[in-house]
């Protein structure tokens, strides 16, 4: 039998040799016994010529020869790099370019060691798609340079001396040590490895917890395990938060939010202050939108990038918990005008970013550019990286930073229905994915409550933050705005429409104090970030207690640790999905500086010490996470109450007093319903007094056959097991004095329990 190759037409290469493989008909012997090769002759020469076949056995073979490499047209629809039994597909997207050139170089060498131009014939549309035989992917990085008009007054800054990175590379070389940079030669540059796509999920299965039910730990993959103090094998990385999982699955969250894995560039804008060095600490400066941070990887993972990251996605999977992503597609690392030139601006800046007339760059993010998010490219390629980390690291949702940035049109004007939102909403592929905005940015864009929805988006309730801050504190007005916050936000999220799966109530996140620090400092103190204290917000709704910072009064420290329980319970009360900072439940502190995005030391690495430290603290957390998922009537709707009590009902320290006033501090909120699966009912009461004295509250008459249990009271030092009612100053069967700052819980139990 023989083999035999068909005969191609010429056609245009813009210049490019090409010596097609063979030019005319011929035929090809058969593989010698004992091995896979067939010889032919090319003219003088013997060339070796494997028989190549792709993933599923097409038995592909090279049809040209560039630049001394056998090639054919690669996989269109497959965008990045690929690898194919014995060959490599590169894809890659340009629509003002005029050619691309394909670099290879040896790993972590300076120099390409080839540069294969890729044919006009190799050109569908904007697409260039080449695939490259013989290449053995763990002995070479690739990048690409593109040629084409030089025009910055028009946005287009094509060089076709500048190396690019591919914007769908599945892991960047030169980053892998965190803080240094770069590997290999004095000019970095950003190169791509091929990544083998081999990971065994096993049985892993999207756990769908719904939304309302999520009690949500958002937290820095570094900061989290980087102190010694964490006691694991690996600070600081994928691996060593991996061996916190079995003290996360005993805390009771079942989410995880991690702040920004793709690869970022810590070393952008680093510079030392008083001696220390800092860094783009928090990654919100995206290098890589397909890529894991290589510097939070234990392990070297050469072409399995992104293992590390998978096993812990699994086990955390495993153990109940699901993985939301913190996302960045705002704004990347390339910034404004005098920024690098790596990636998008090379390919098609003037698509890919937002300009102004003259074709410099909006600045929506506060970081230099803004991404053109509803252009249709950048569109497909937000859907494209989304499904991707959907599939290849199957993730359960994703906060989108800066969301307000993702519905402005080119001219950075709102629209009513940005089709990016949409898009995203309607998806079929992340239909069970958690979308969660940041409903603001930094032009001034706040739509907390009035953010695109399609009943798919969920939101960072600013505004829950905001109001349960002043009235935790005291502030006087903020009683019936602390209602309707713990009660679901249904001003802003109709629940007739929205339920109580839009708002994502928080305290505290990474951006401003820690909880501790809520309580310990009246203003901020970041004279440690180098801007003089002008960065950070200004308007933290903060309270010191009568010390700023530390202290060894035991008053004052009995005092925020009230205040720090008192948000716990109300945070875990309220309608809606609840969120809060790694360490808060440890009263980790940042010493007061509210914006440690470049602090990568103690100040923003959790200090594990304070868990002996603070053990109530900790104790009385992990108590209101499972007091939460043991009571689904506070957190959302349930079947009615047998008993006819409605679902929600206001008592501020009398039985149906529902009216506040400007000096009102005291507070009460009764639950009630049934749970699916049980019959009998579920009635939980929530009240706390803000207020600086002690106060009487007289209780609602239970349902015949039940009375008041007191469940929880931060007045009271909390310790499992003990008898919280016969700590509590009862009155009667249905009063009982709420001491000064404190919240009180009770459950209306069953006469005969």
């Amino acid at each position: 039998m023989t083999r035999k190759y068909k005969k191609r037409r010429n056609s245009s290469t813009s210049g490019v040799k090409i010596r097609q493989v063979p030019r005319v008909v011929k035929t090809v012997a058969e593989p010698k016994a004992g091995t896979n090769e067939l010889s032919e002759e090319i003219g003088a020469e013997a060339v070796q010529i494997r028989p190549y076949r792709d993933e599923i056995g097409n038995g592909l073979m090279p049809l040209d020869y560039i630049d001394g490499f056998h090639v054919r047209p690669g996989f269109y629809r497959m965008s990045g790099s690929f690898q194919s039994h014995n060959a490599v597909s590169f894809t890659v997207h340009s629509h003002g370019a005029t050619s691309c050139t394909l670099l290879l170089y040896r790993p972590m060498e300076a120099e390409p060691y080839a540069k294969i131009h890729i044919p006009e014939s190799y050109r569908i549309g904007d697409t260039y798609s080449i695939l490259v035989f013989g290449l053995k992917i763990d002995e070479f990085e690739y990048a690409y340079q593109f040629d084409g008009p030089y025009e910055p007054e028009k946005g287009k800054l094509f060089d076709k001396n500048n190396v690019i990175l591919d914007p769908y590379a599945r892991a960047v070389t030169g980053q892998r040590n965190w803080g240094e940079k770069p590997e290999g030669g004095k000019e970095f540059v950003y190169k791509a490895r091929v990544v083998k796509s081999d990971f065994d999920w096993g049985n892993t299965t999207s756990l769908r917890i719904p939304f309302e039910d999520l009690v949500i730990y958002e937290v820095h993959v570094r900061g989290f395990t980087k102190d010694k103090s964490s006691g694991v094998t690996g600070g600081g990385t994928f691996e060593g938060m991996r061996q916190k999982i079995p003290y996360l699955k005993d805390l009771g969250i079942n989410a995880v939010e991690l702040m920004p894995i793709f690869e970022f560039d810590e070393m952008e804008s680093a510079r030392v202050v008083d001696g220390v060095q800092l860094y783009n600490y928090w990654g919100y400066n995206t290098v890589s939108f397909f890529s894991p941070n290589t510097s939070y990887a234990y392990q070297q993972e050469h072409n399995h990038e992104g293992d590390e990251l998978k096993r812990l996605i699994r086990e955390l999977k495993e153990n109940g918990i699901e993985v939301i992503l913190d996302v960045v597609f705002n704004h990347t690392a390339e910034g404004n005008e005098s920024g690098p030139s790596f990636c998008f601006k090379g390919i098609d800046n003037n698509i890919y970013y937002m300009l102004t007339p003259d074709g410099h760059y909006y600045n929506f993010s506060g970081c230099g550019n803004v991404m053109n998010c509803n252009h249709p490219v950048v569109r497909y390629f937000i859907l494209n990286c989304l499904h991707y980390w959907a599939v290849e690291y199957r993730v359960d949702g994703f906060r989108f930073d800066l969301a307000s940035i993702l519905g402005r049109d080119q001219t950075g004007a709102p629209m009513e229905n940005p089709p990016l939102l949409e898009s995203l909403a309607l998806d079929s592929m992340l239909s069970n994915m958690k979308l969660i905005a940041e409903a603001w940015d930094a032009g001034g864009l706040y739509q907390v409550g009035s953010f695109p929805s399609w009943n798919r988006w969920a939101e960072w309730n600013g505004r829950y933050r905001d109001d349960m801050r002043c009235f935790l504190k005291g502030d006087s007005g903020m009683a019936e705005r602390a209602i309707t916050r713990i009660t679901g936000s249904t001003d802003m999220y109709a629940p007739q429409s929205r339920g109580y799966s839009a708002s994502v109530n928080f305290l505290t996140c990474h951006d401003g104090f820690t909880l501790y620090d809520l309580y310990s400092y009246n203003t901020k103190h970041n004279e440690n970030n180098g801007w003089n204290n002008t960065d950070g917000d200004n308007n933290g709704h903060s309270w010191n207690c009568g010390c700023e910072g530390e202290t060894d009064d035991p008053k004052i420290e009995a005092l925020r640790r009230r205040l720090v329980k008192n948000a716990f319970a109300a945070l875990l009360c309220s309608r809606g999905s609840a969120m809060f900072l790694a360490g808060d439940e440890f009263c980790n502190t940042q010493f007061g500086n509210n914006n440690a995005y470049c602090q990568d030391n103690i100040i923003s690495w959790l200090d594990w010490s304070f868990l002996d430290k603070y053990r109530e603290i900790h104790d009385f957390a992990r108590f209101m996470i499972h007091f939460r998922a043991d009571h689904p009537v506070m957190r959302k709707p349930t079947k009615p109450a047998e008993c006819g009590l409605p679902m929600i009902s206001i008592h501020n320290g009398e039985p149906n007093r529902t009216v506040t006033y400007y000096d009102s501090h005291l507070i009460g909120i009764m639950y009630a319903g049934r749970n699916a699966e049980d019959t009998d009912d579920d009635i939980v009461f929530y009240t706390m007094n803000a207020y600086w004295e002690p106060l009487d509250v007289r209780l609602p008459e239970p349902p015949a056959g039940r009375h008041w249990k007191v469940a929880a009271n931060t007045g009271c030092e909390f310790r499992d097991g003990a008898d919280v009612q016969a700590e509590t100053e009862m009155k009667g069967p249905n009063q009982f004095v709420i001491s000064e700052r404190s919240t009180v819980i009770l459950v209306a139990e069953r006469d005969d329990l």
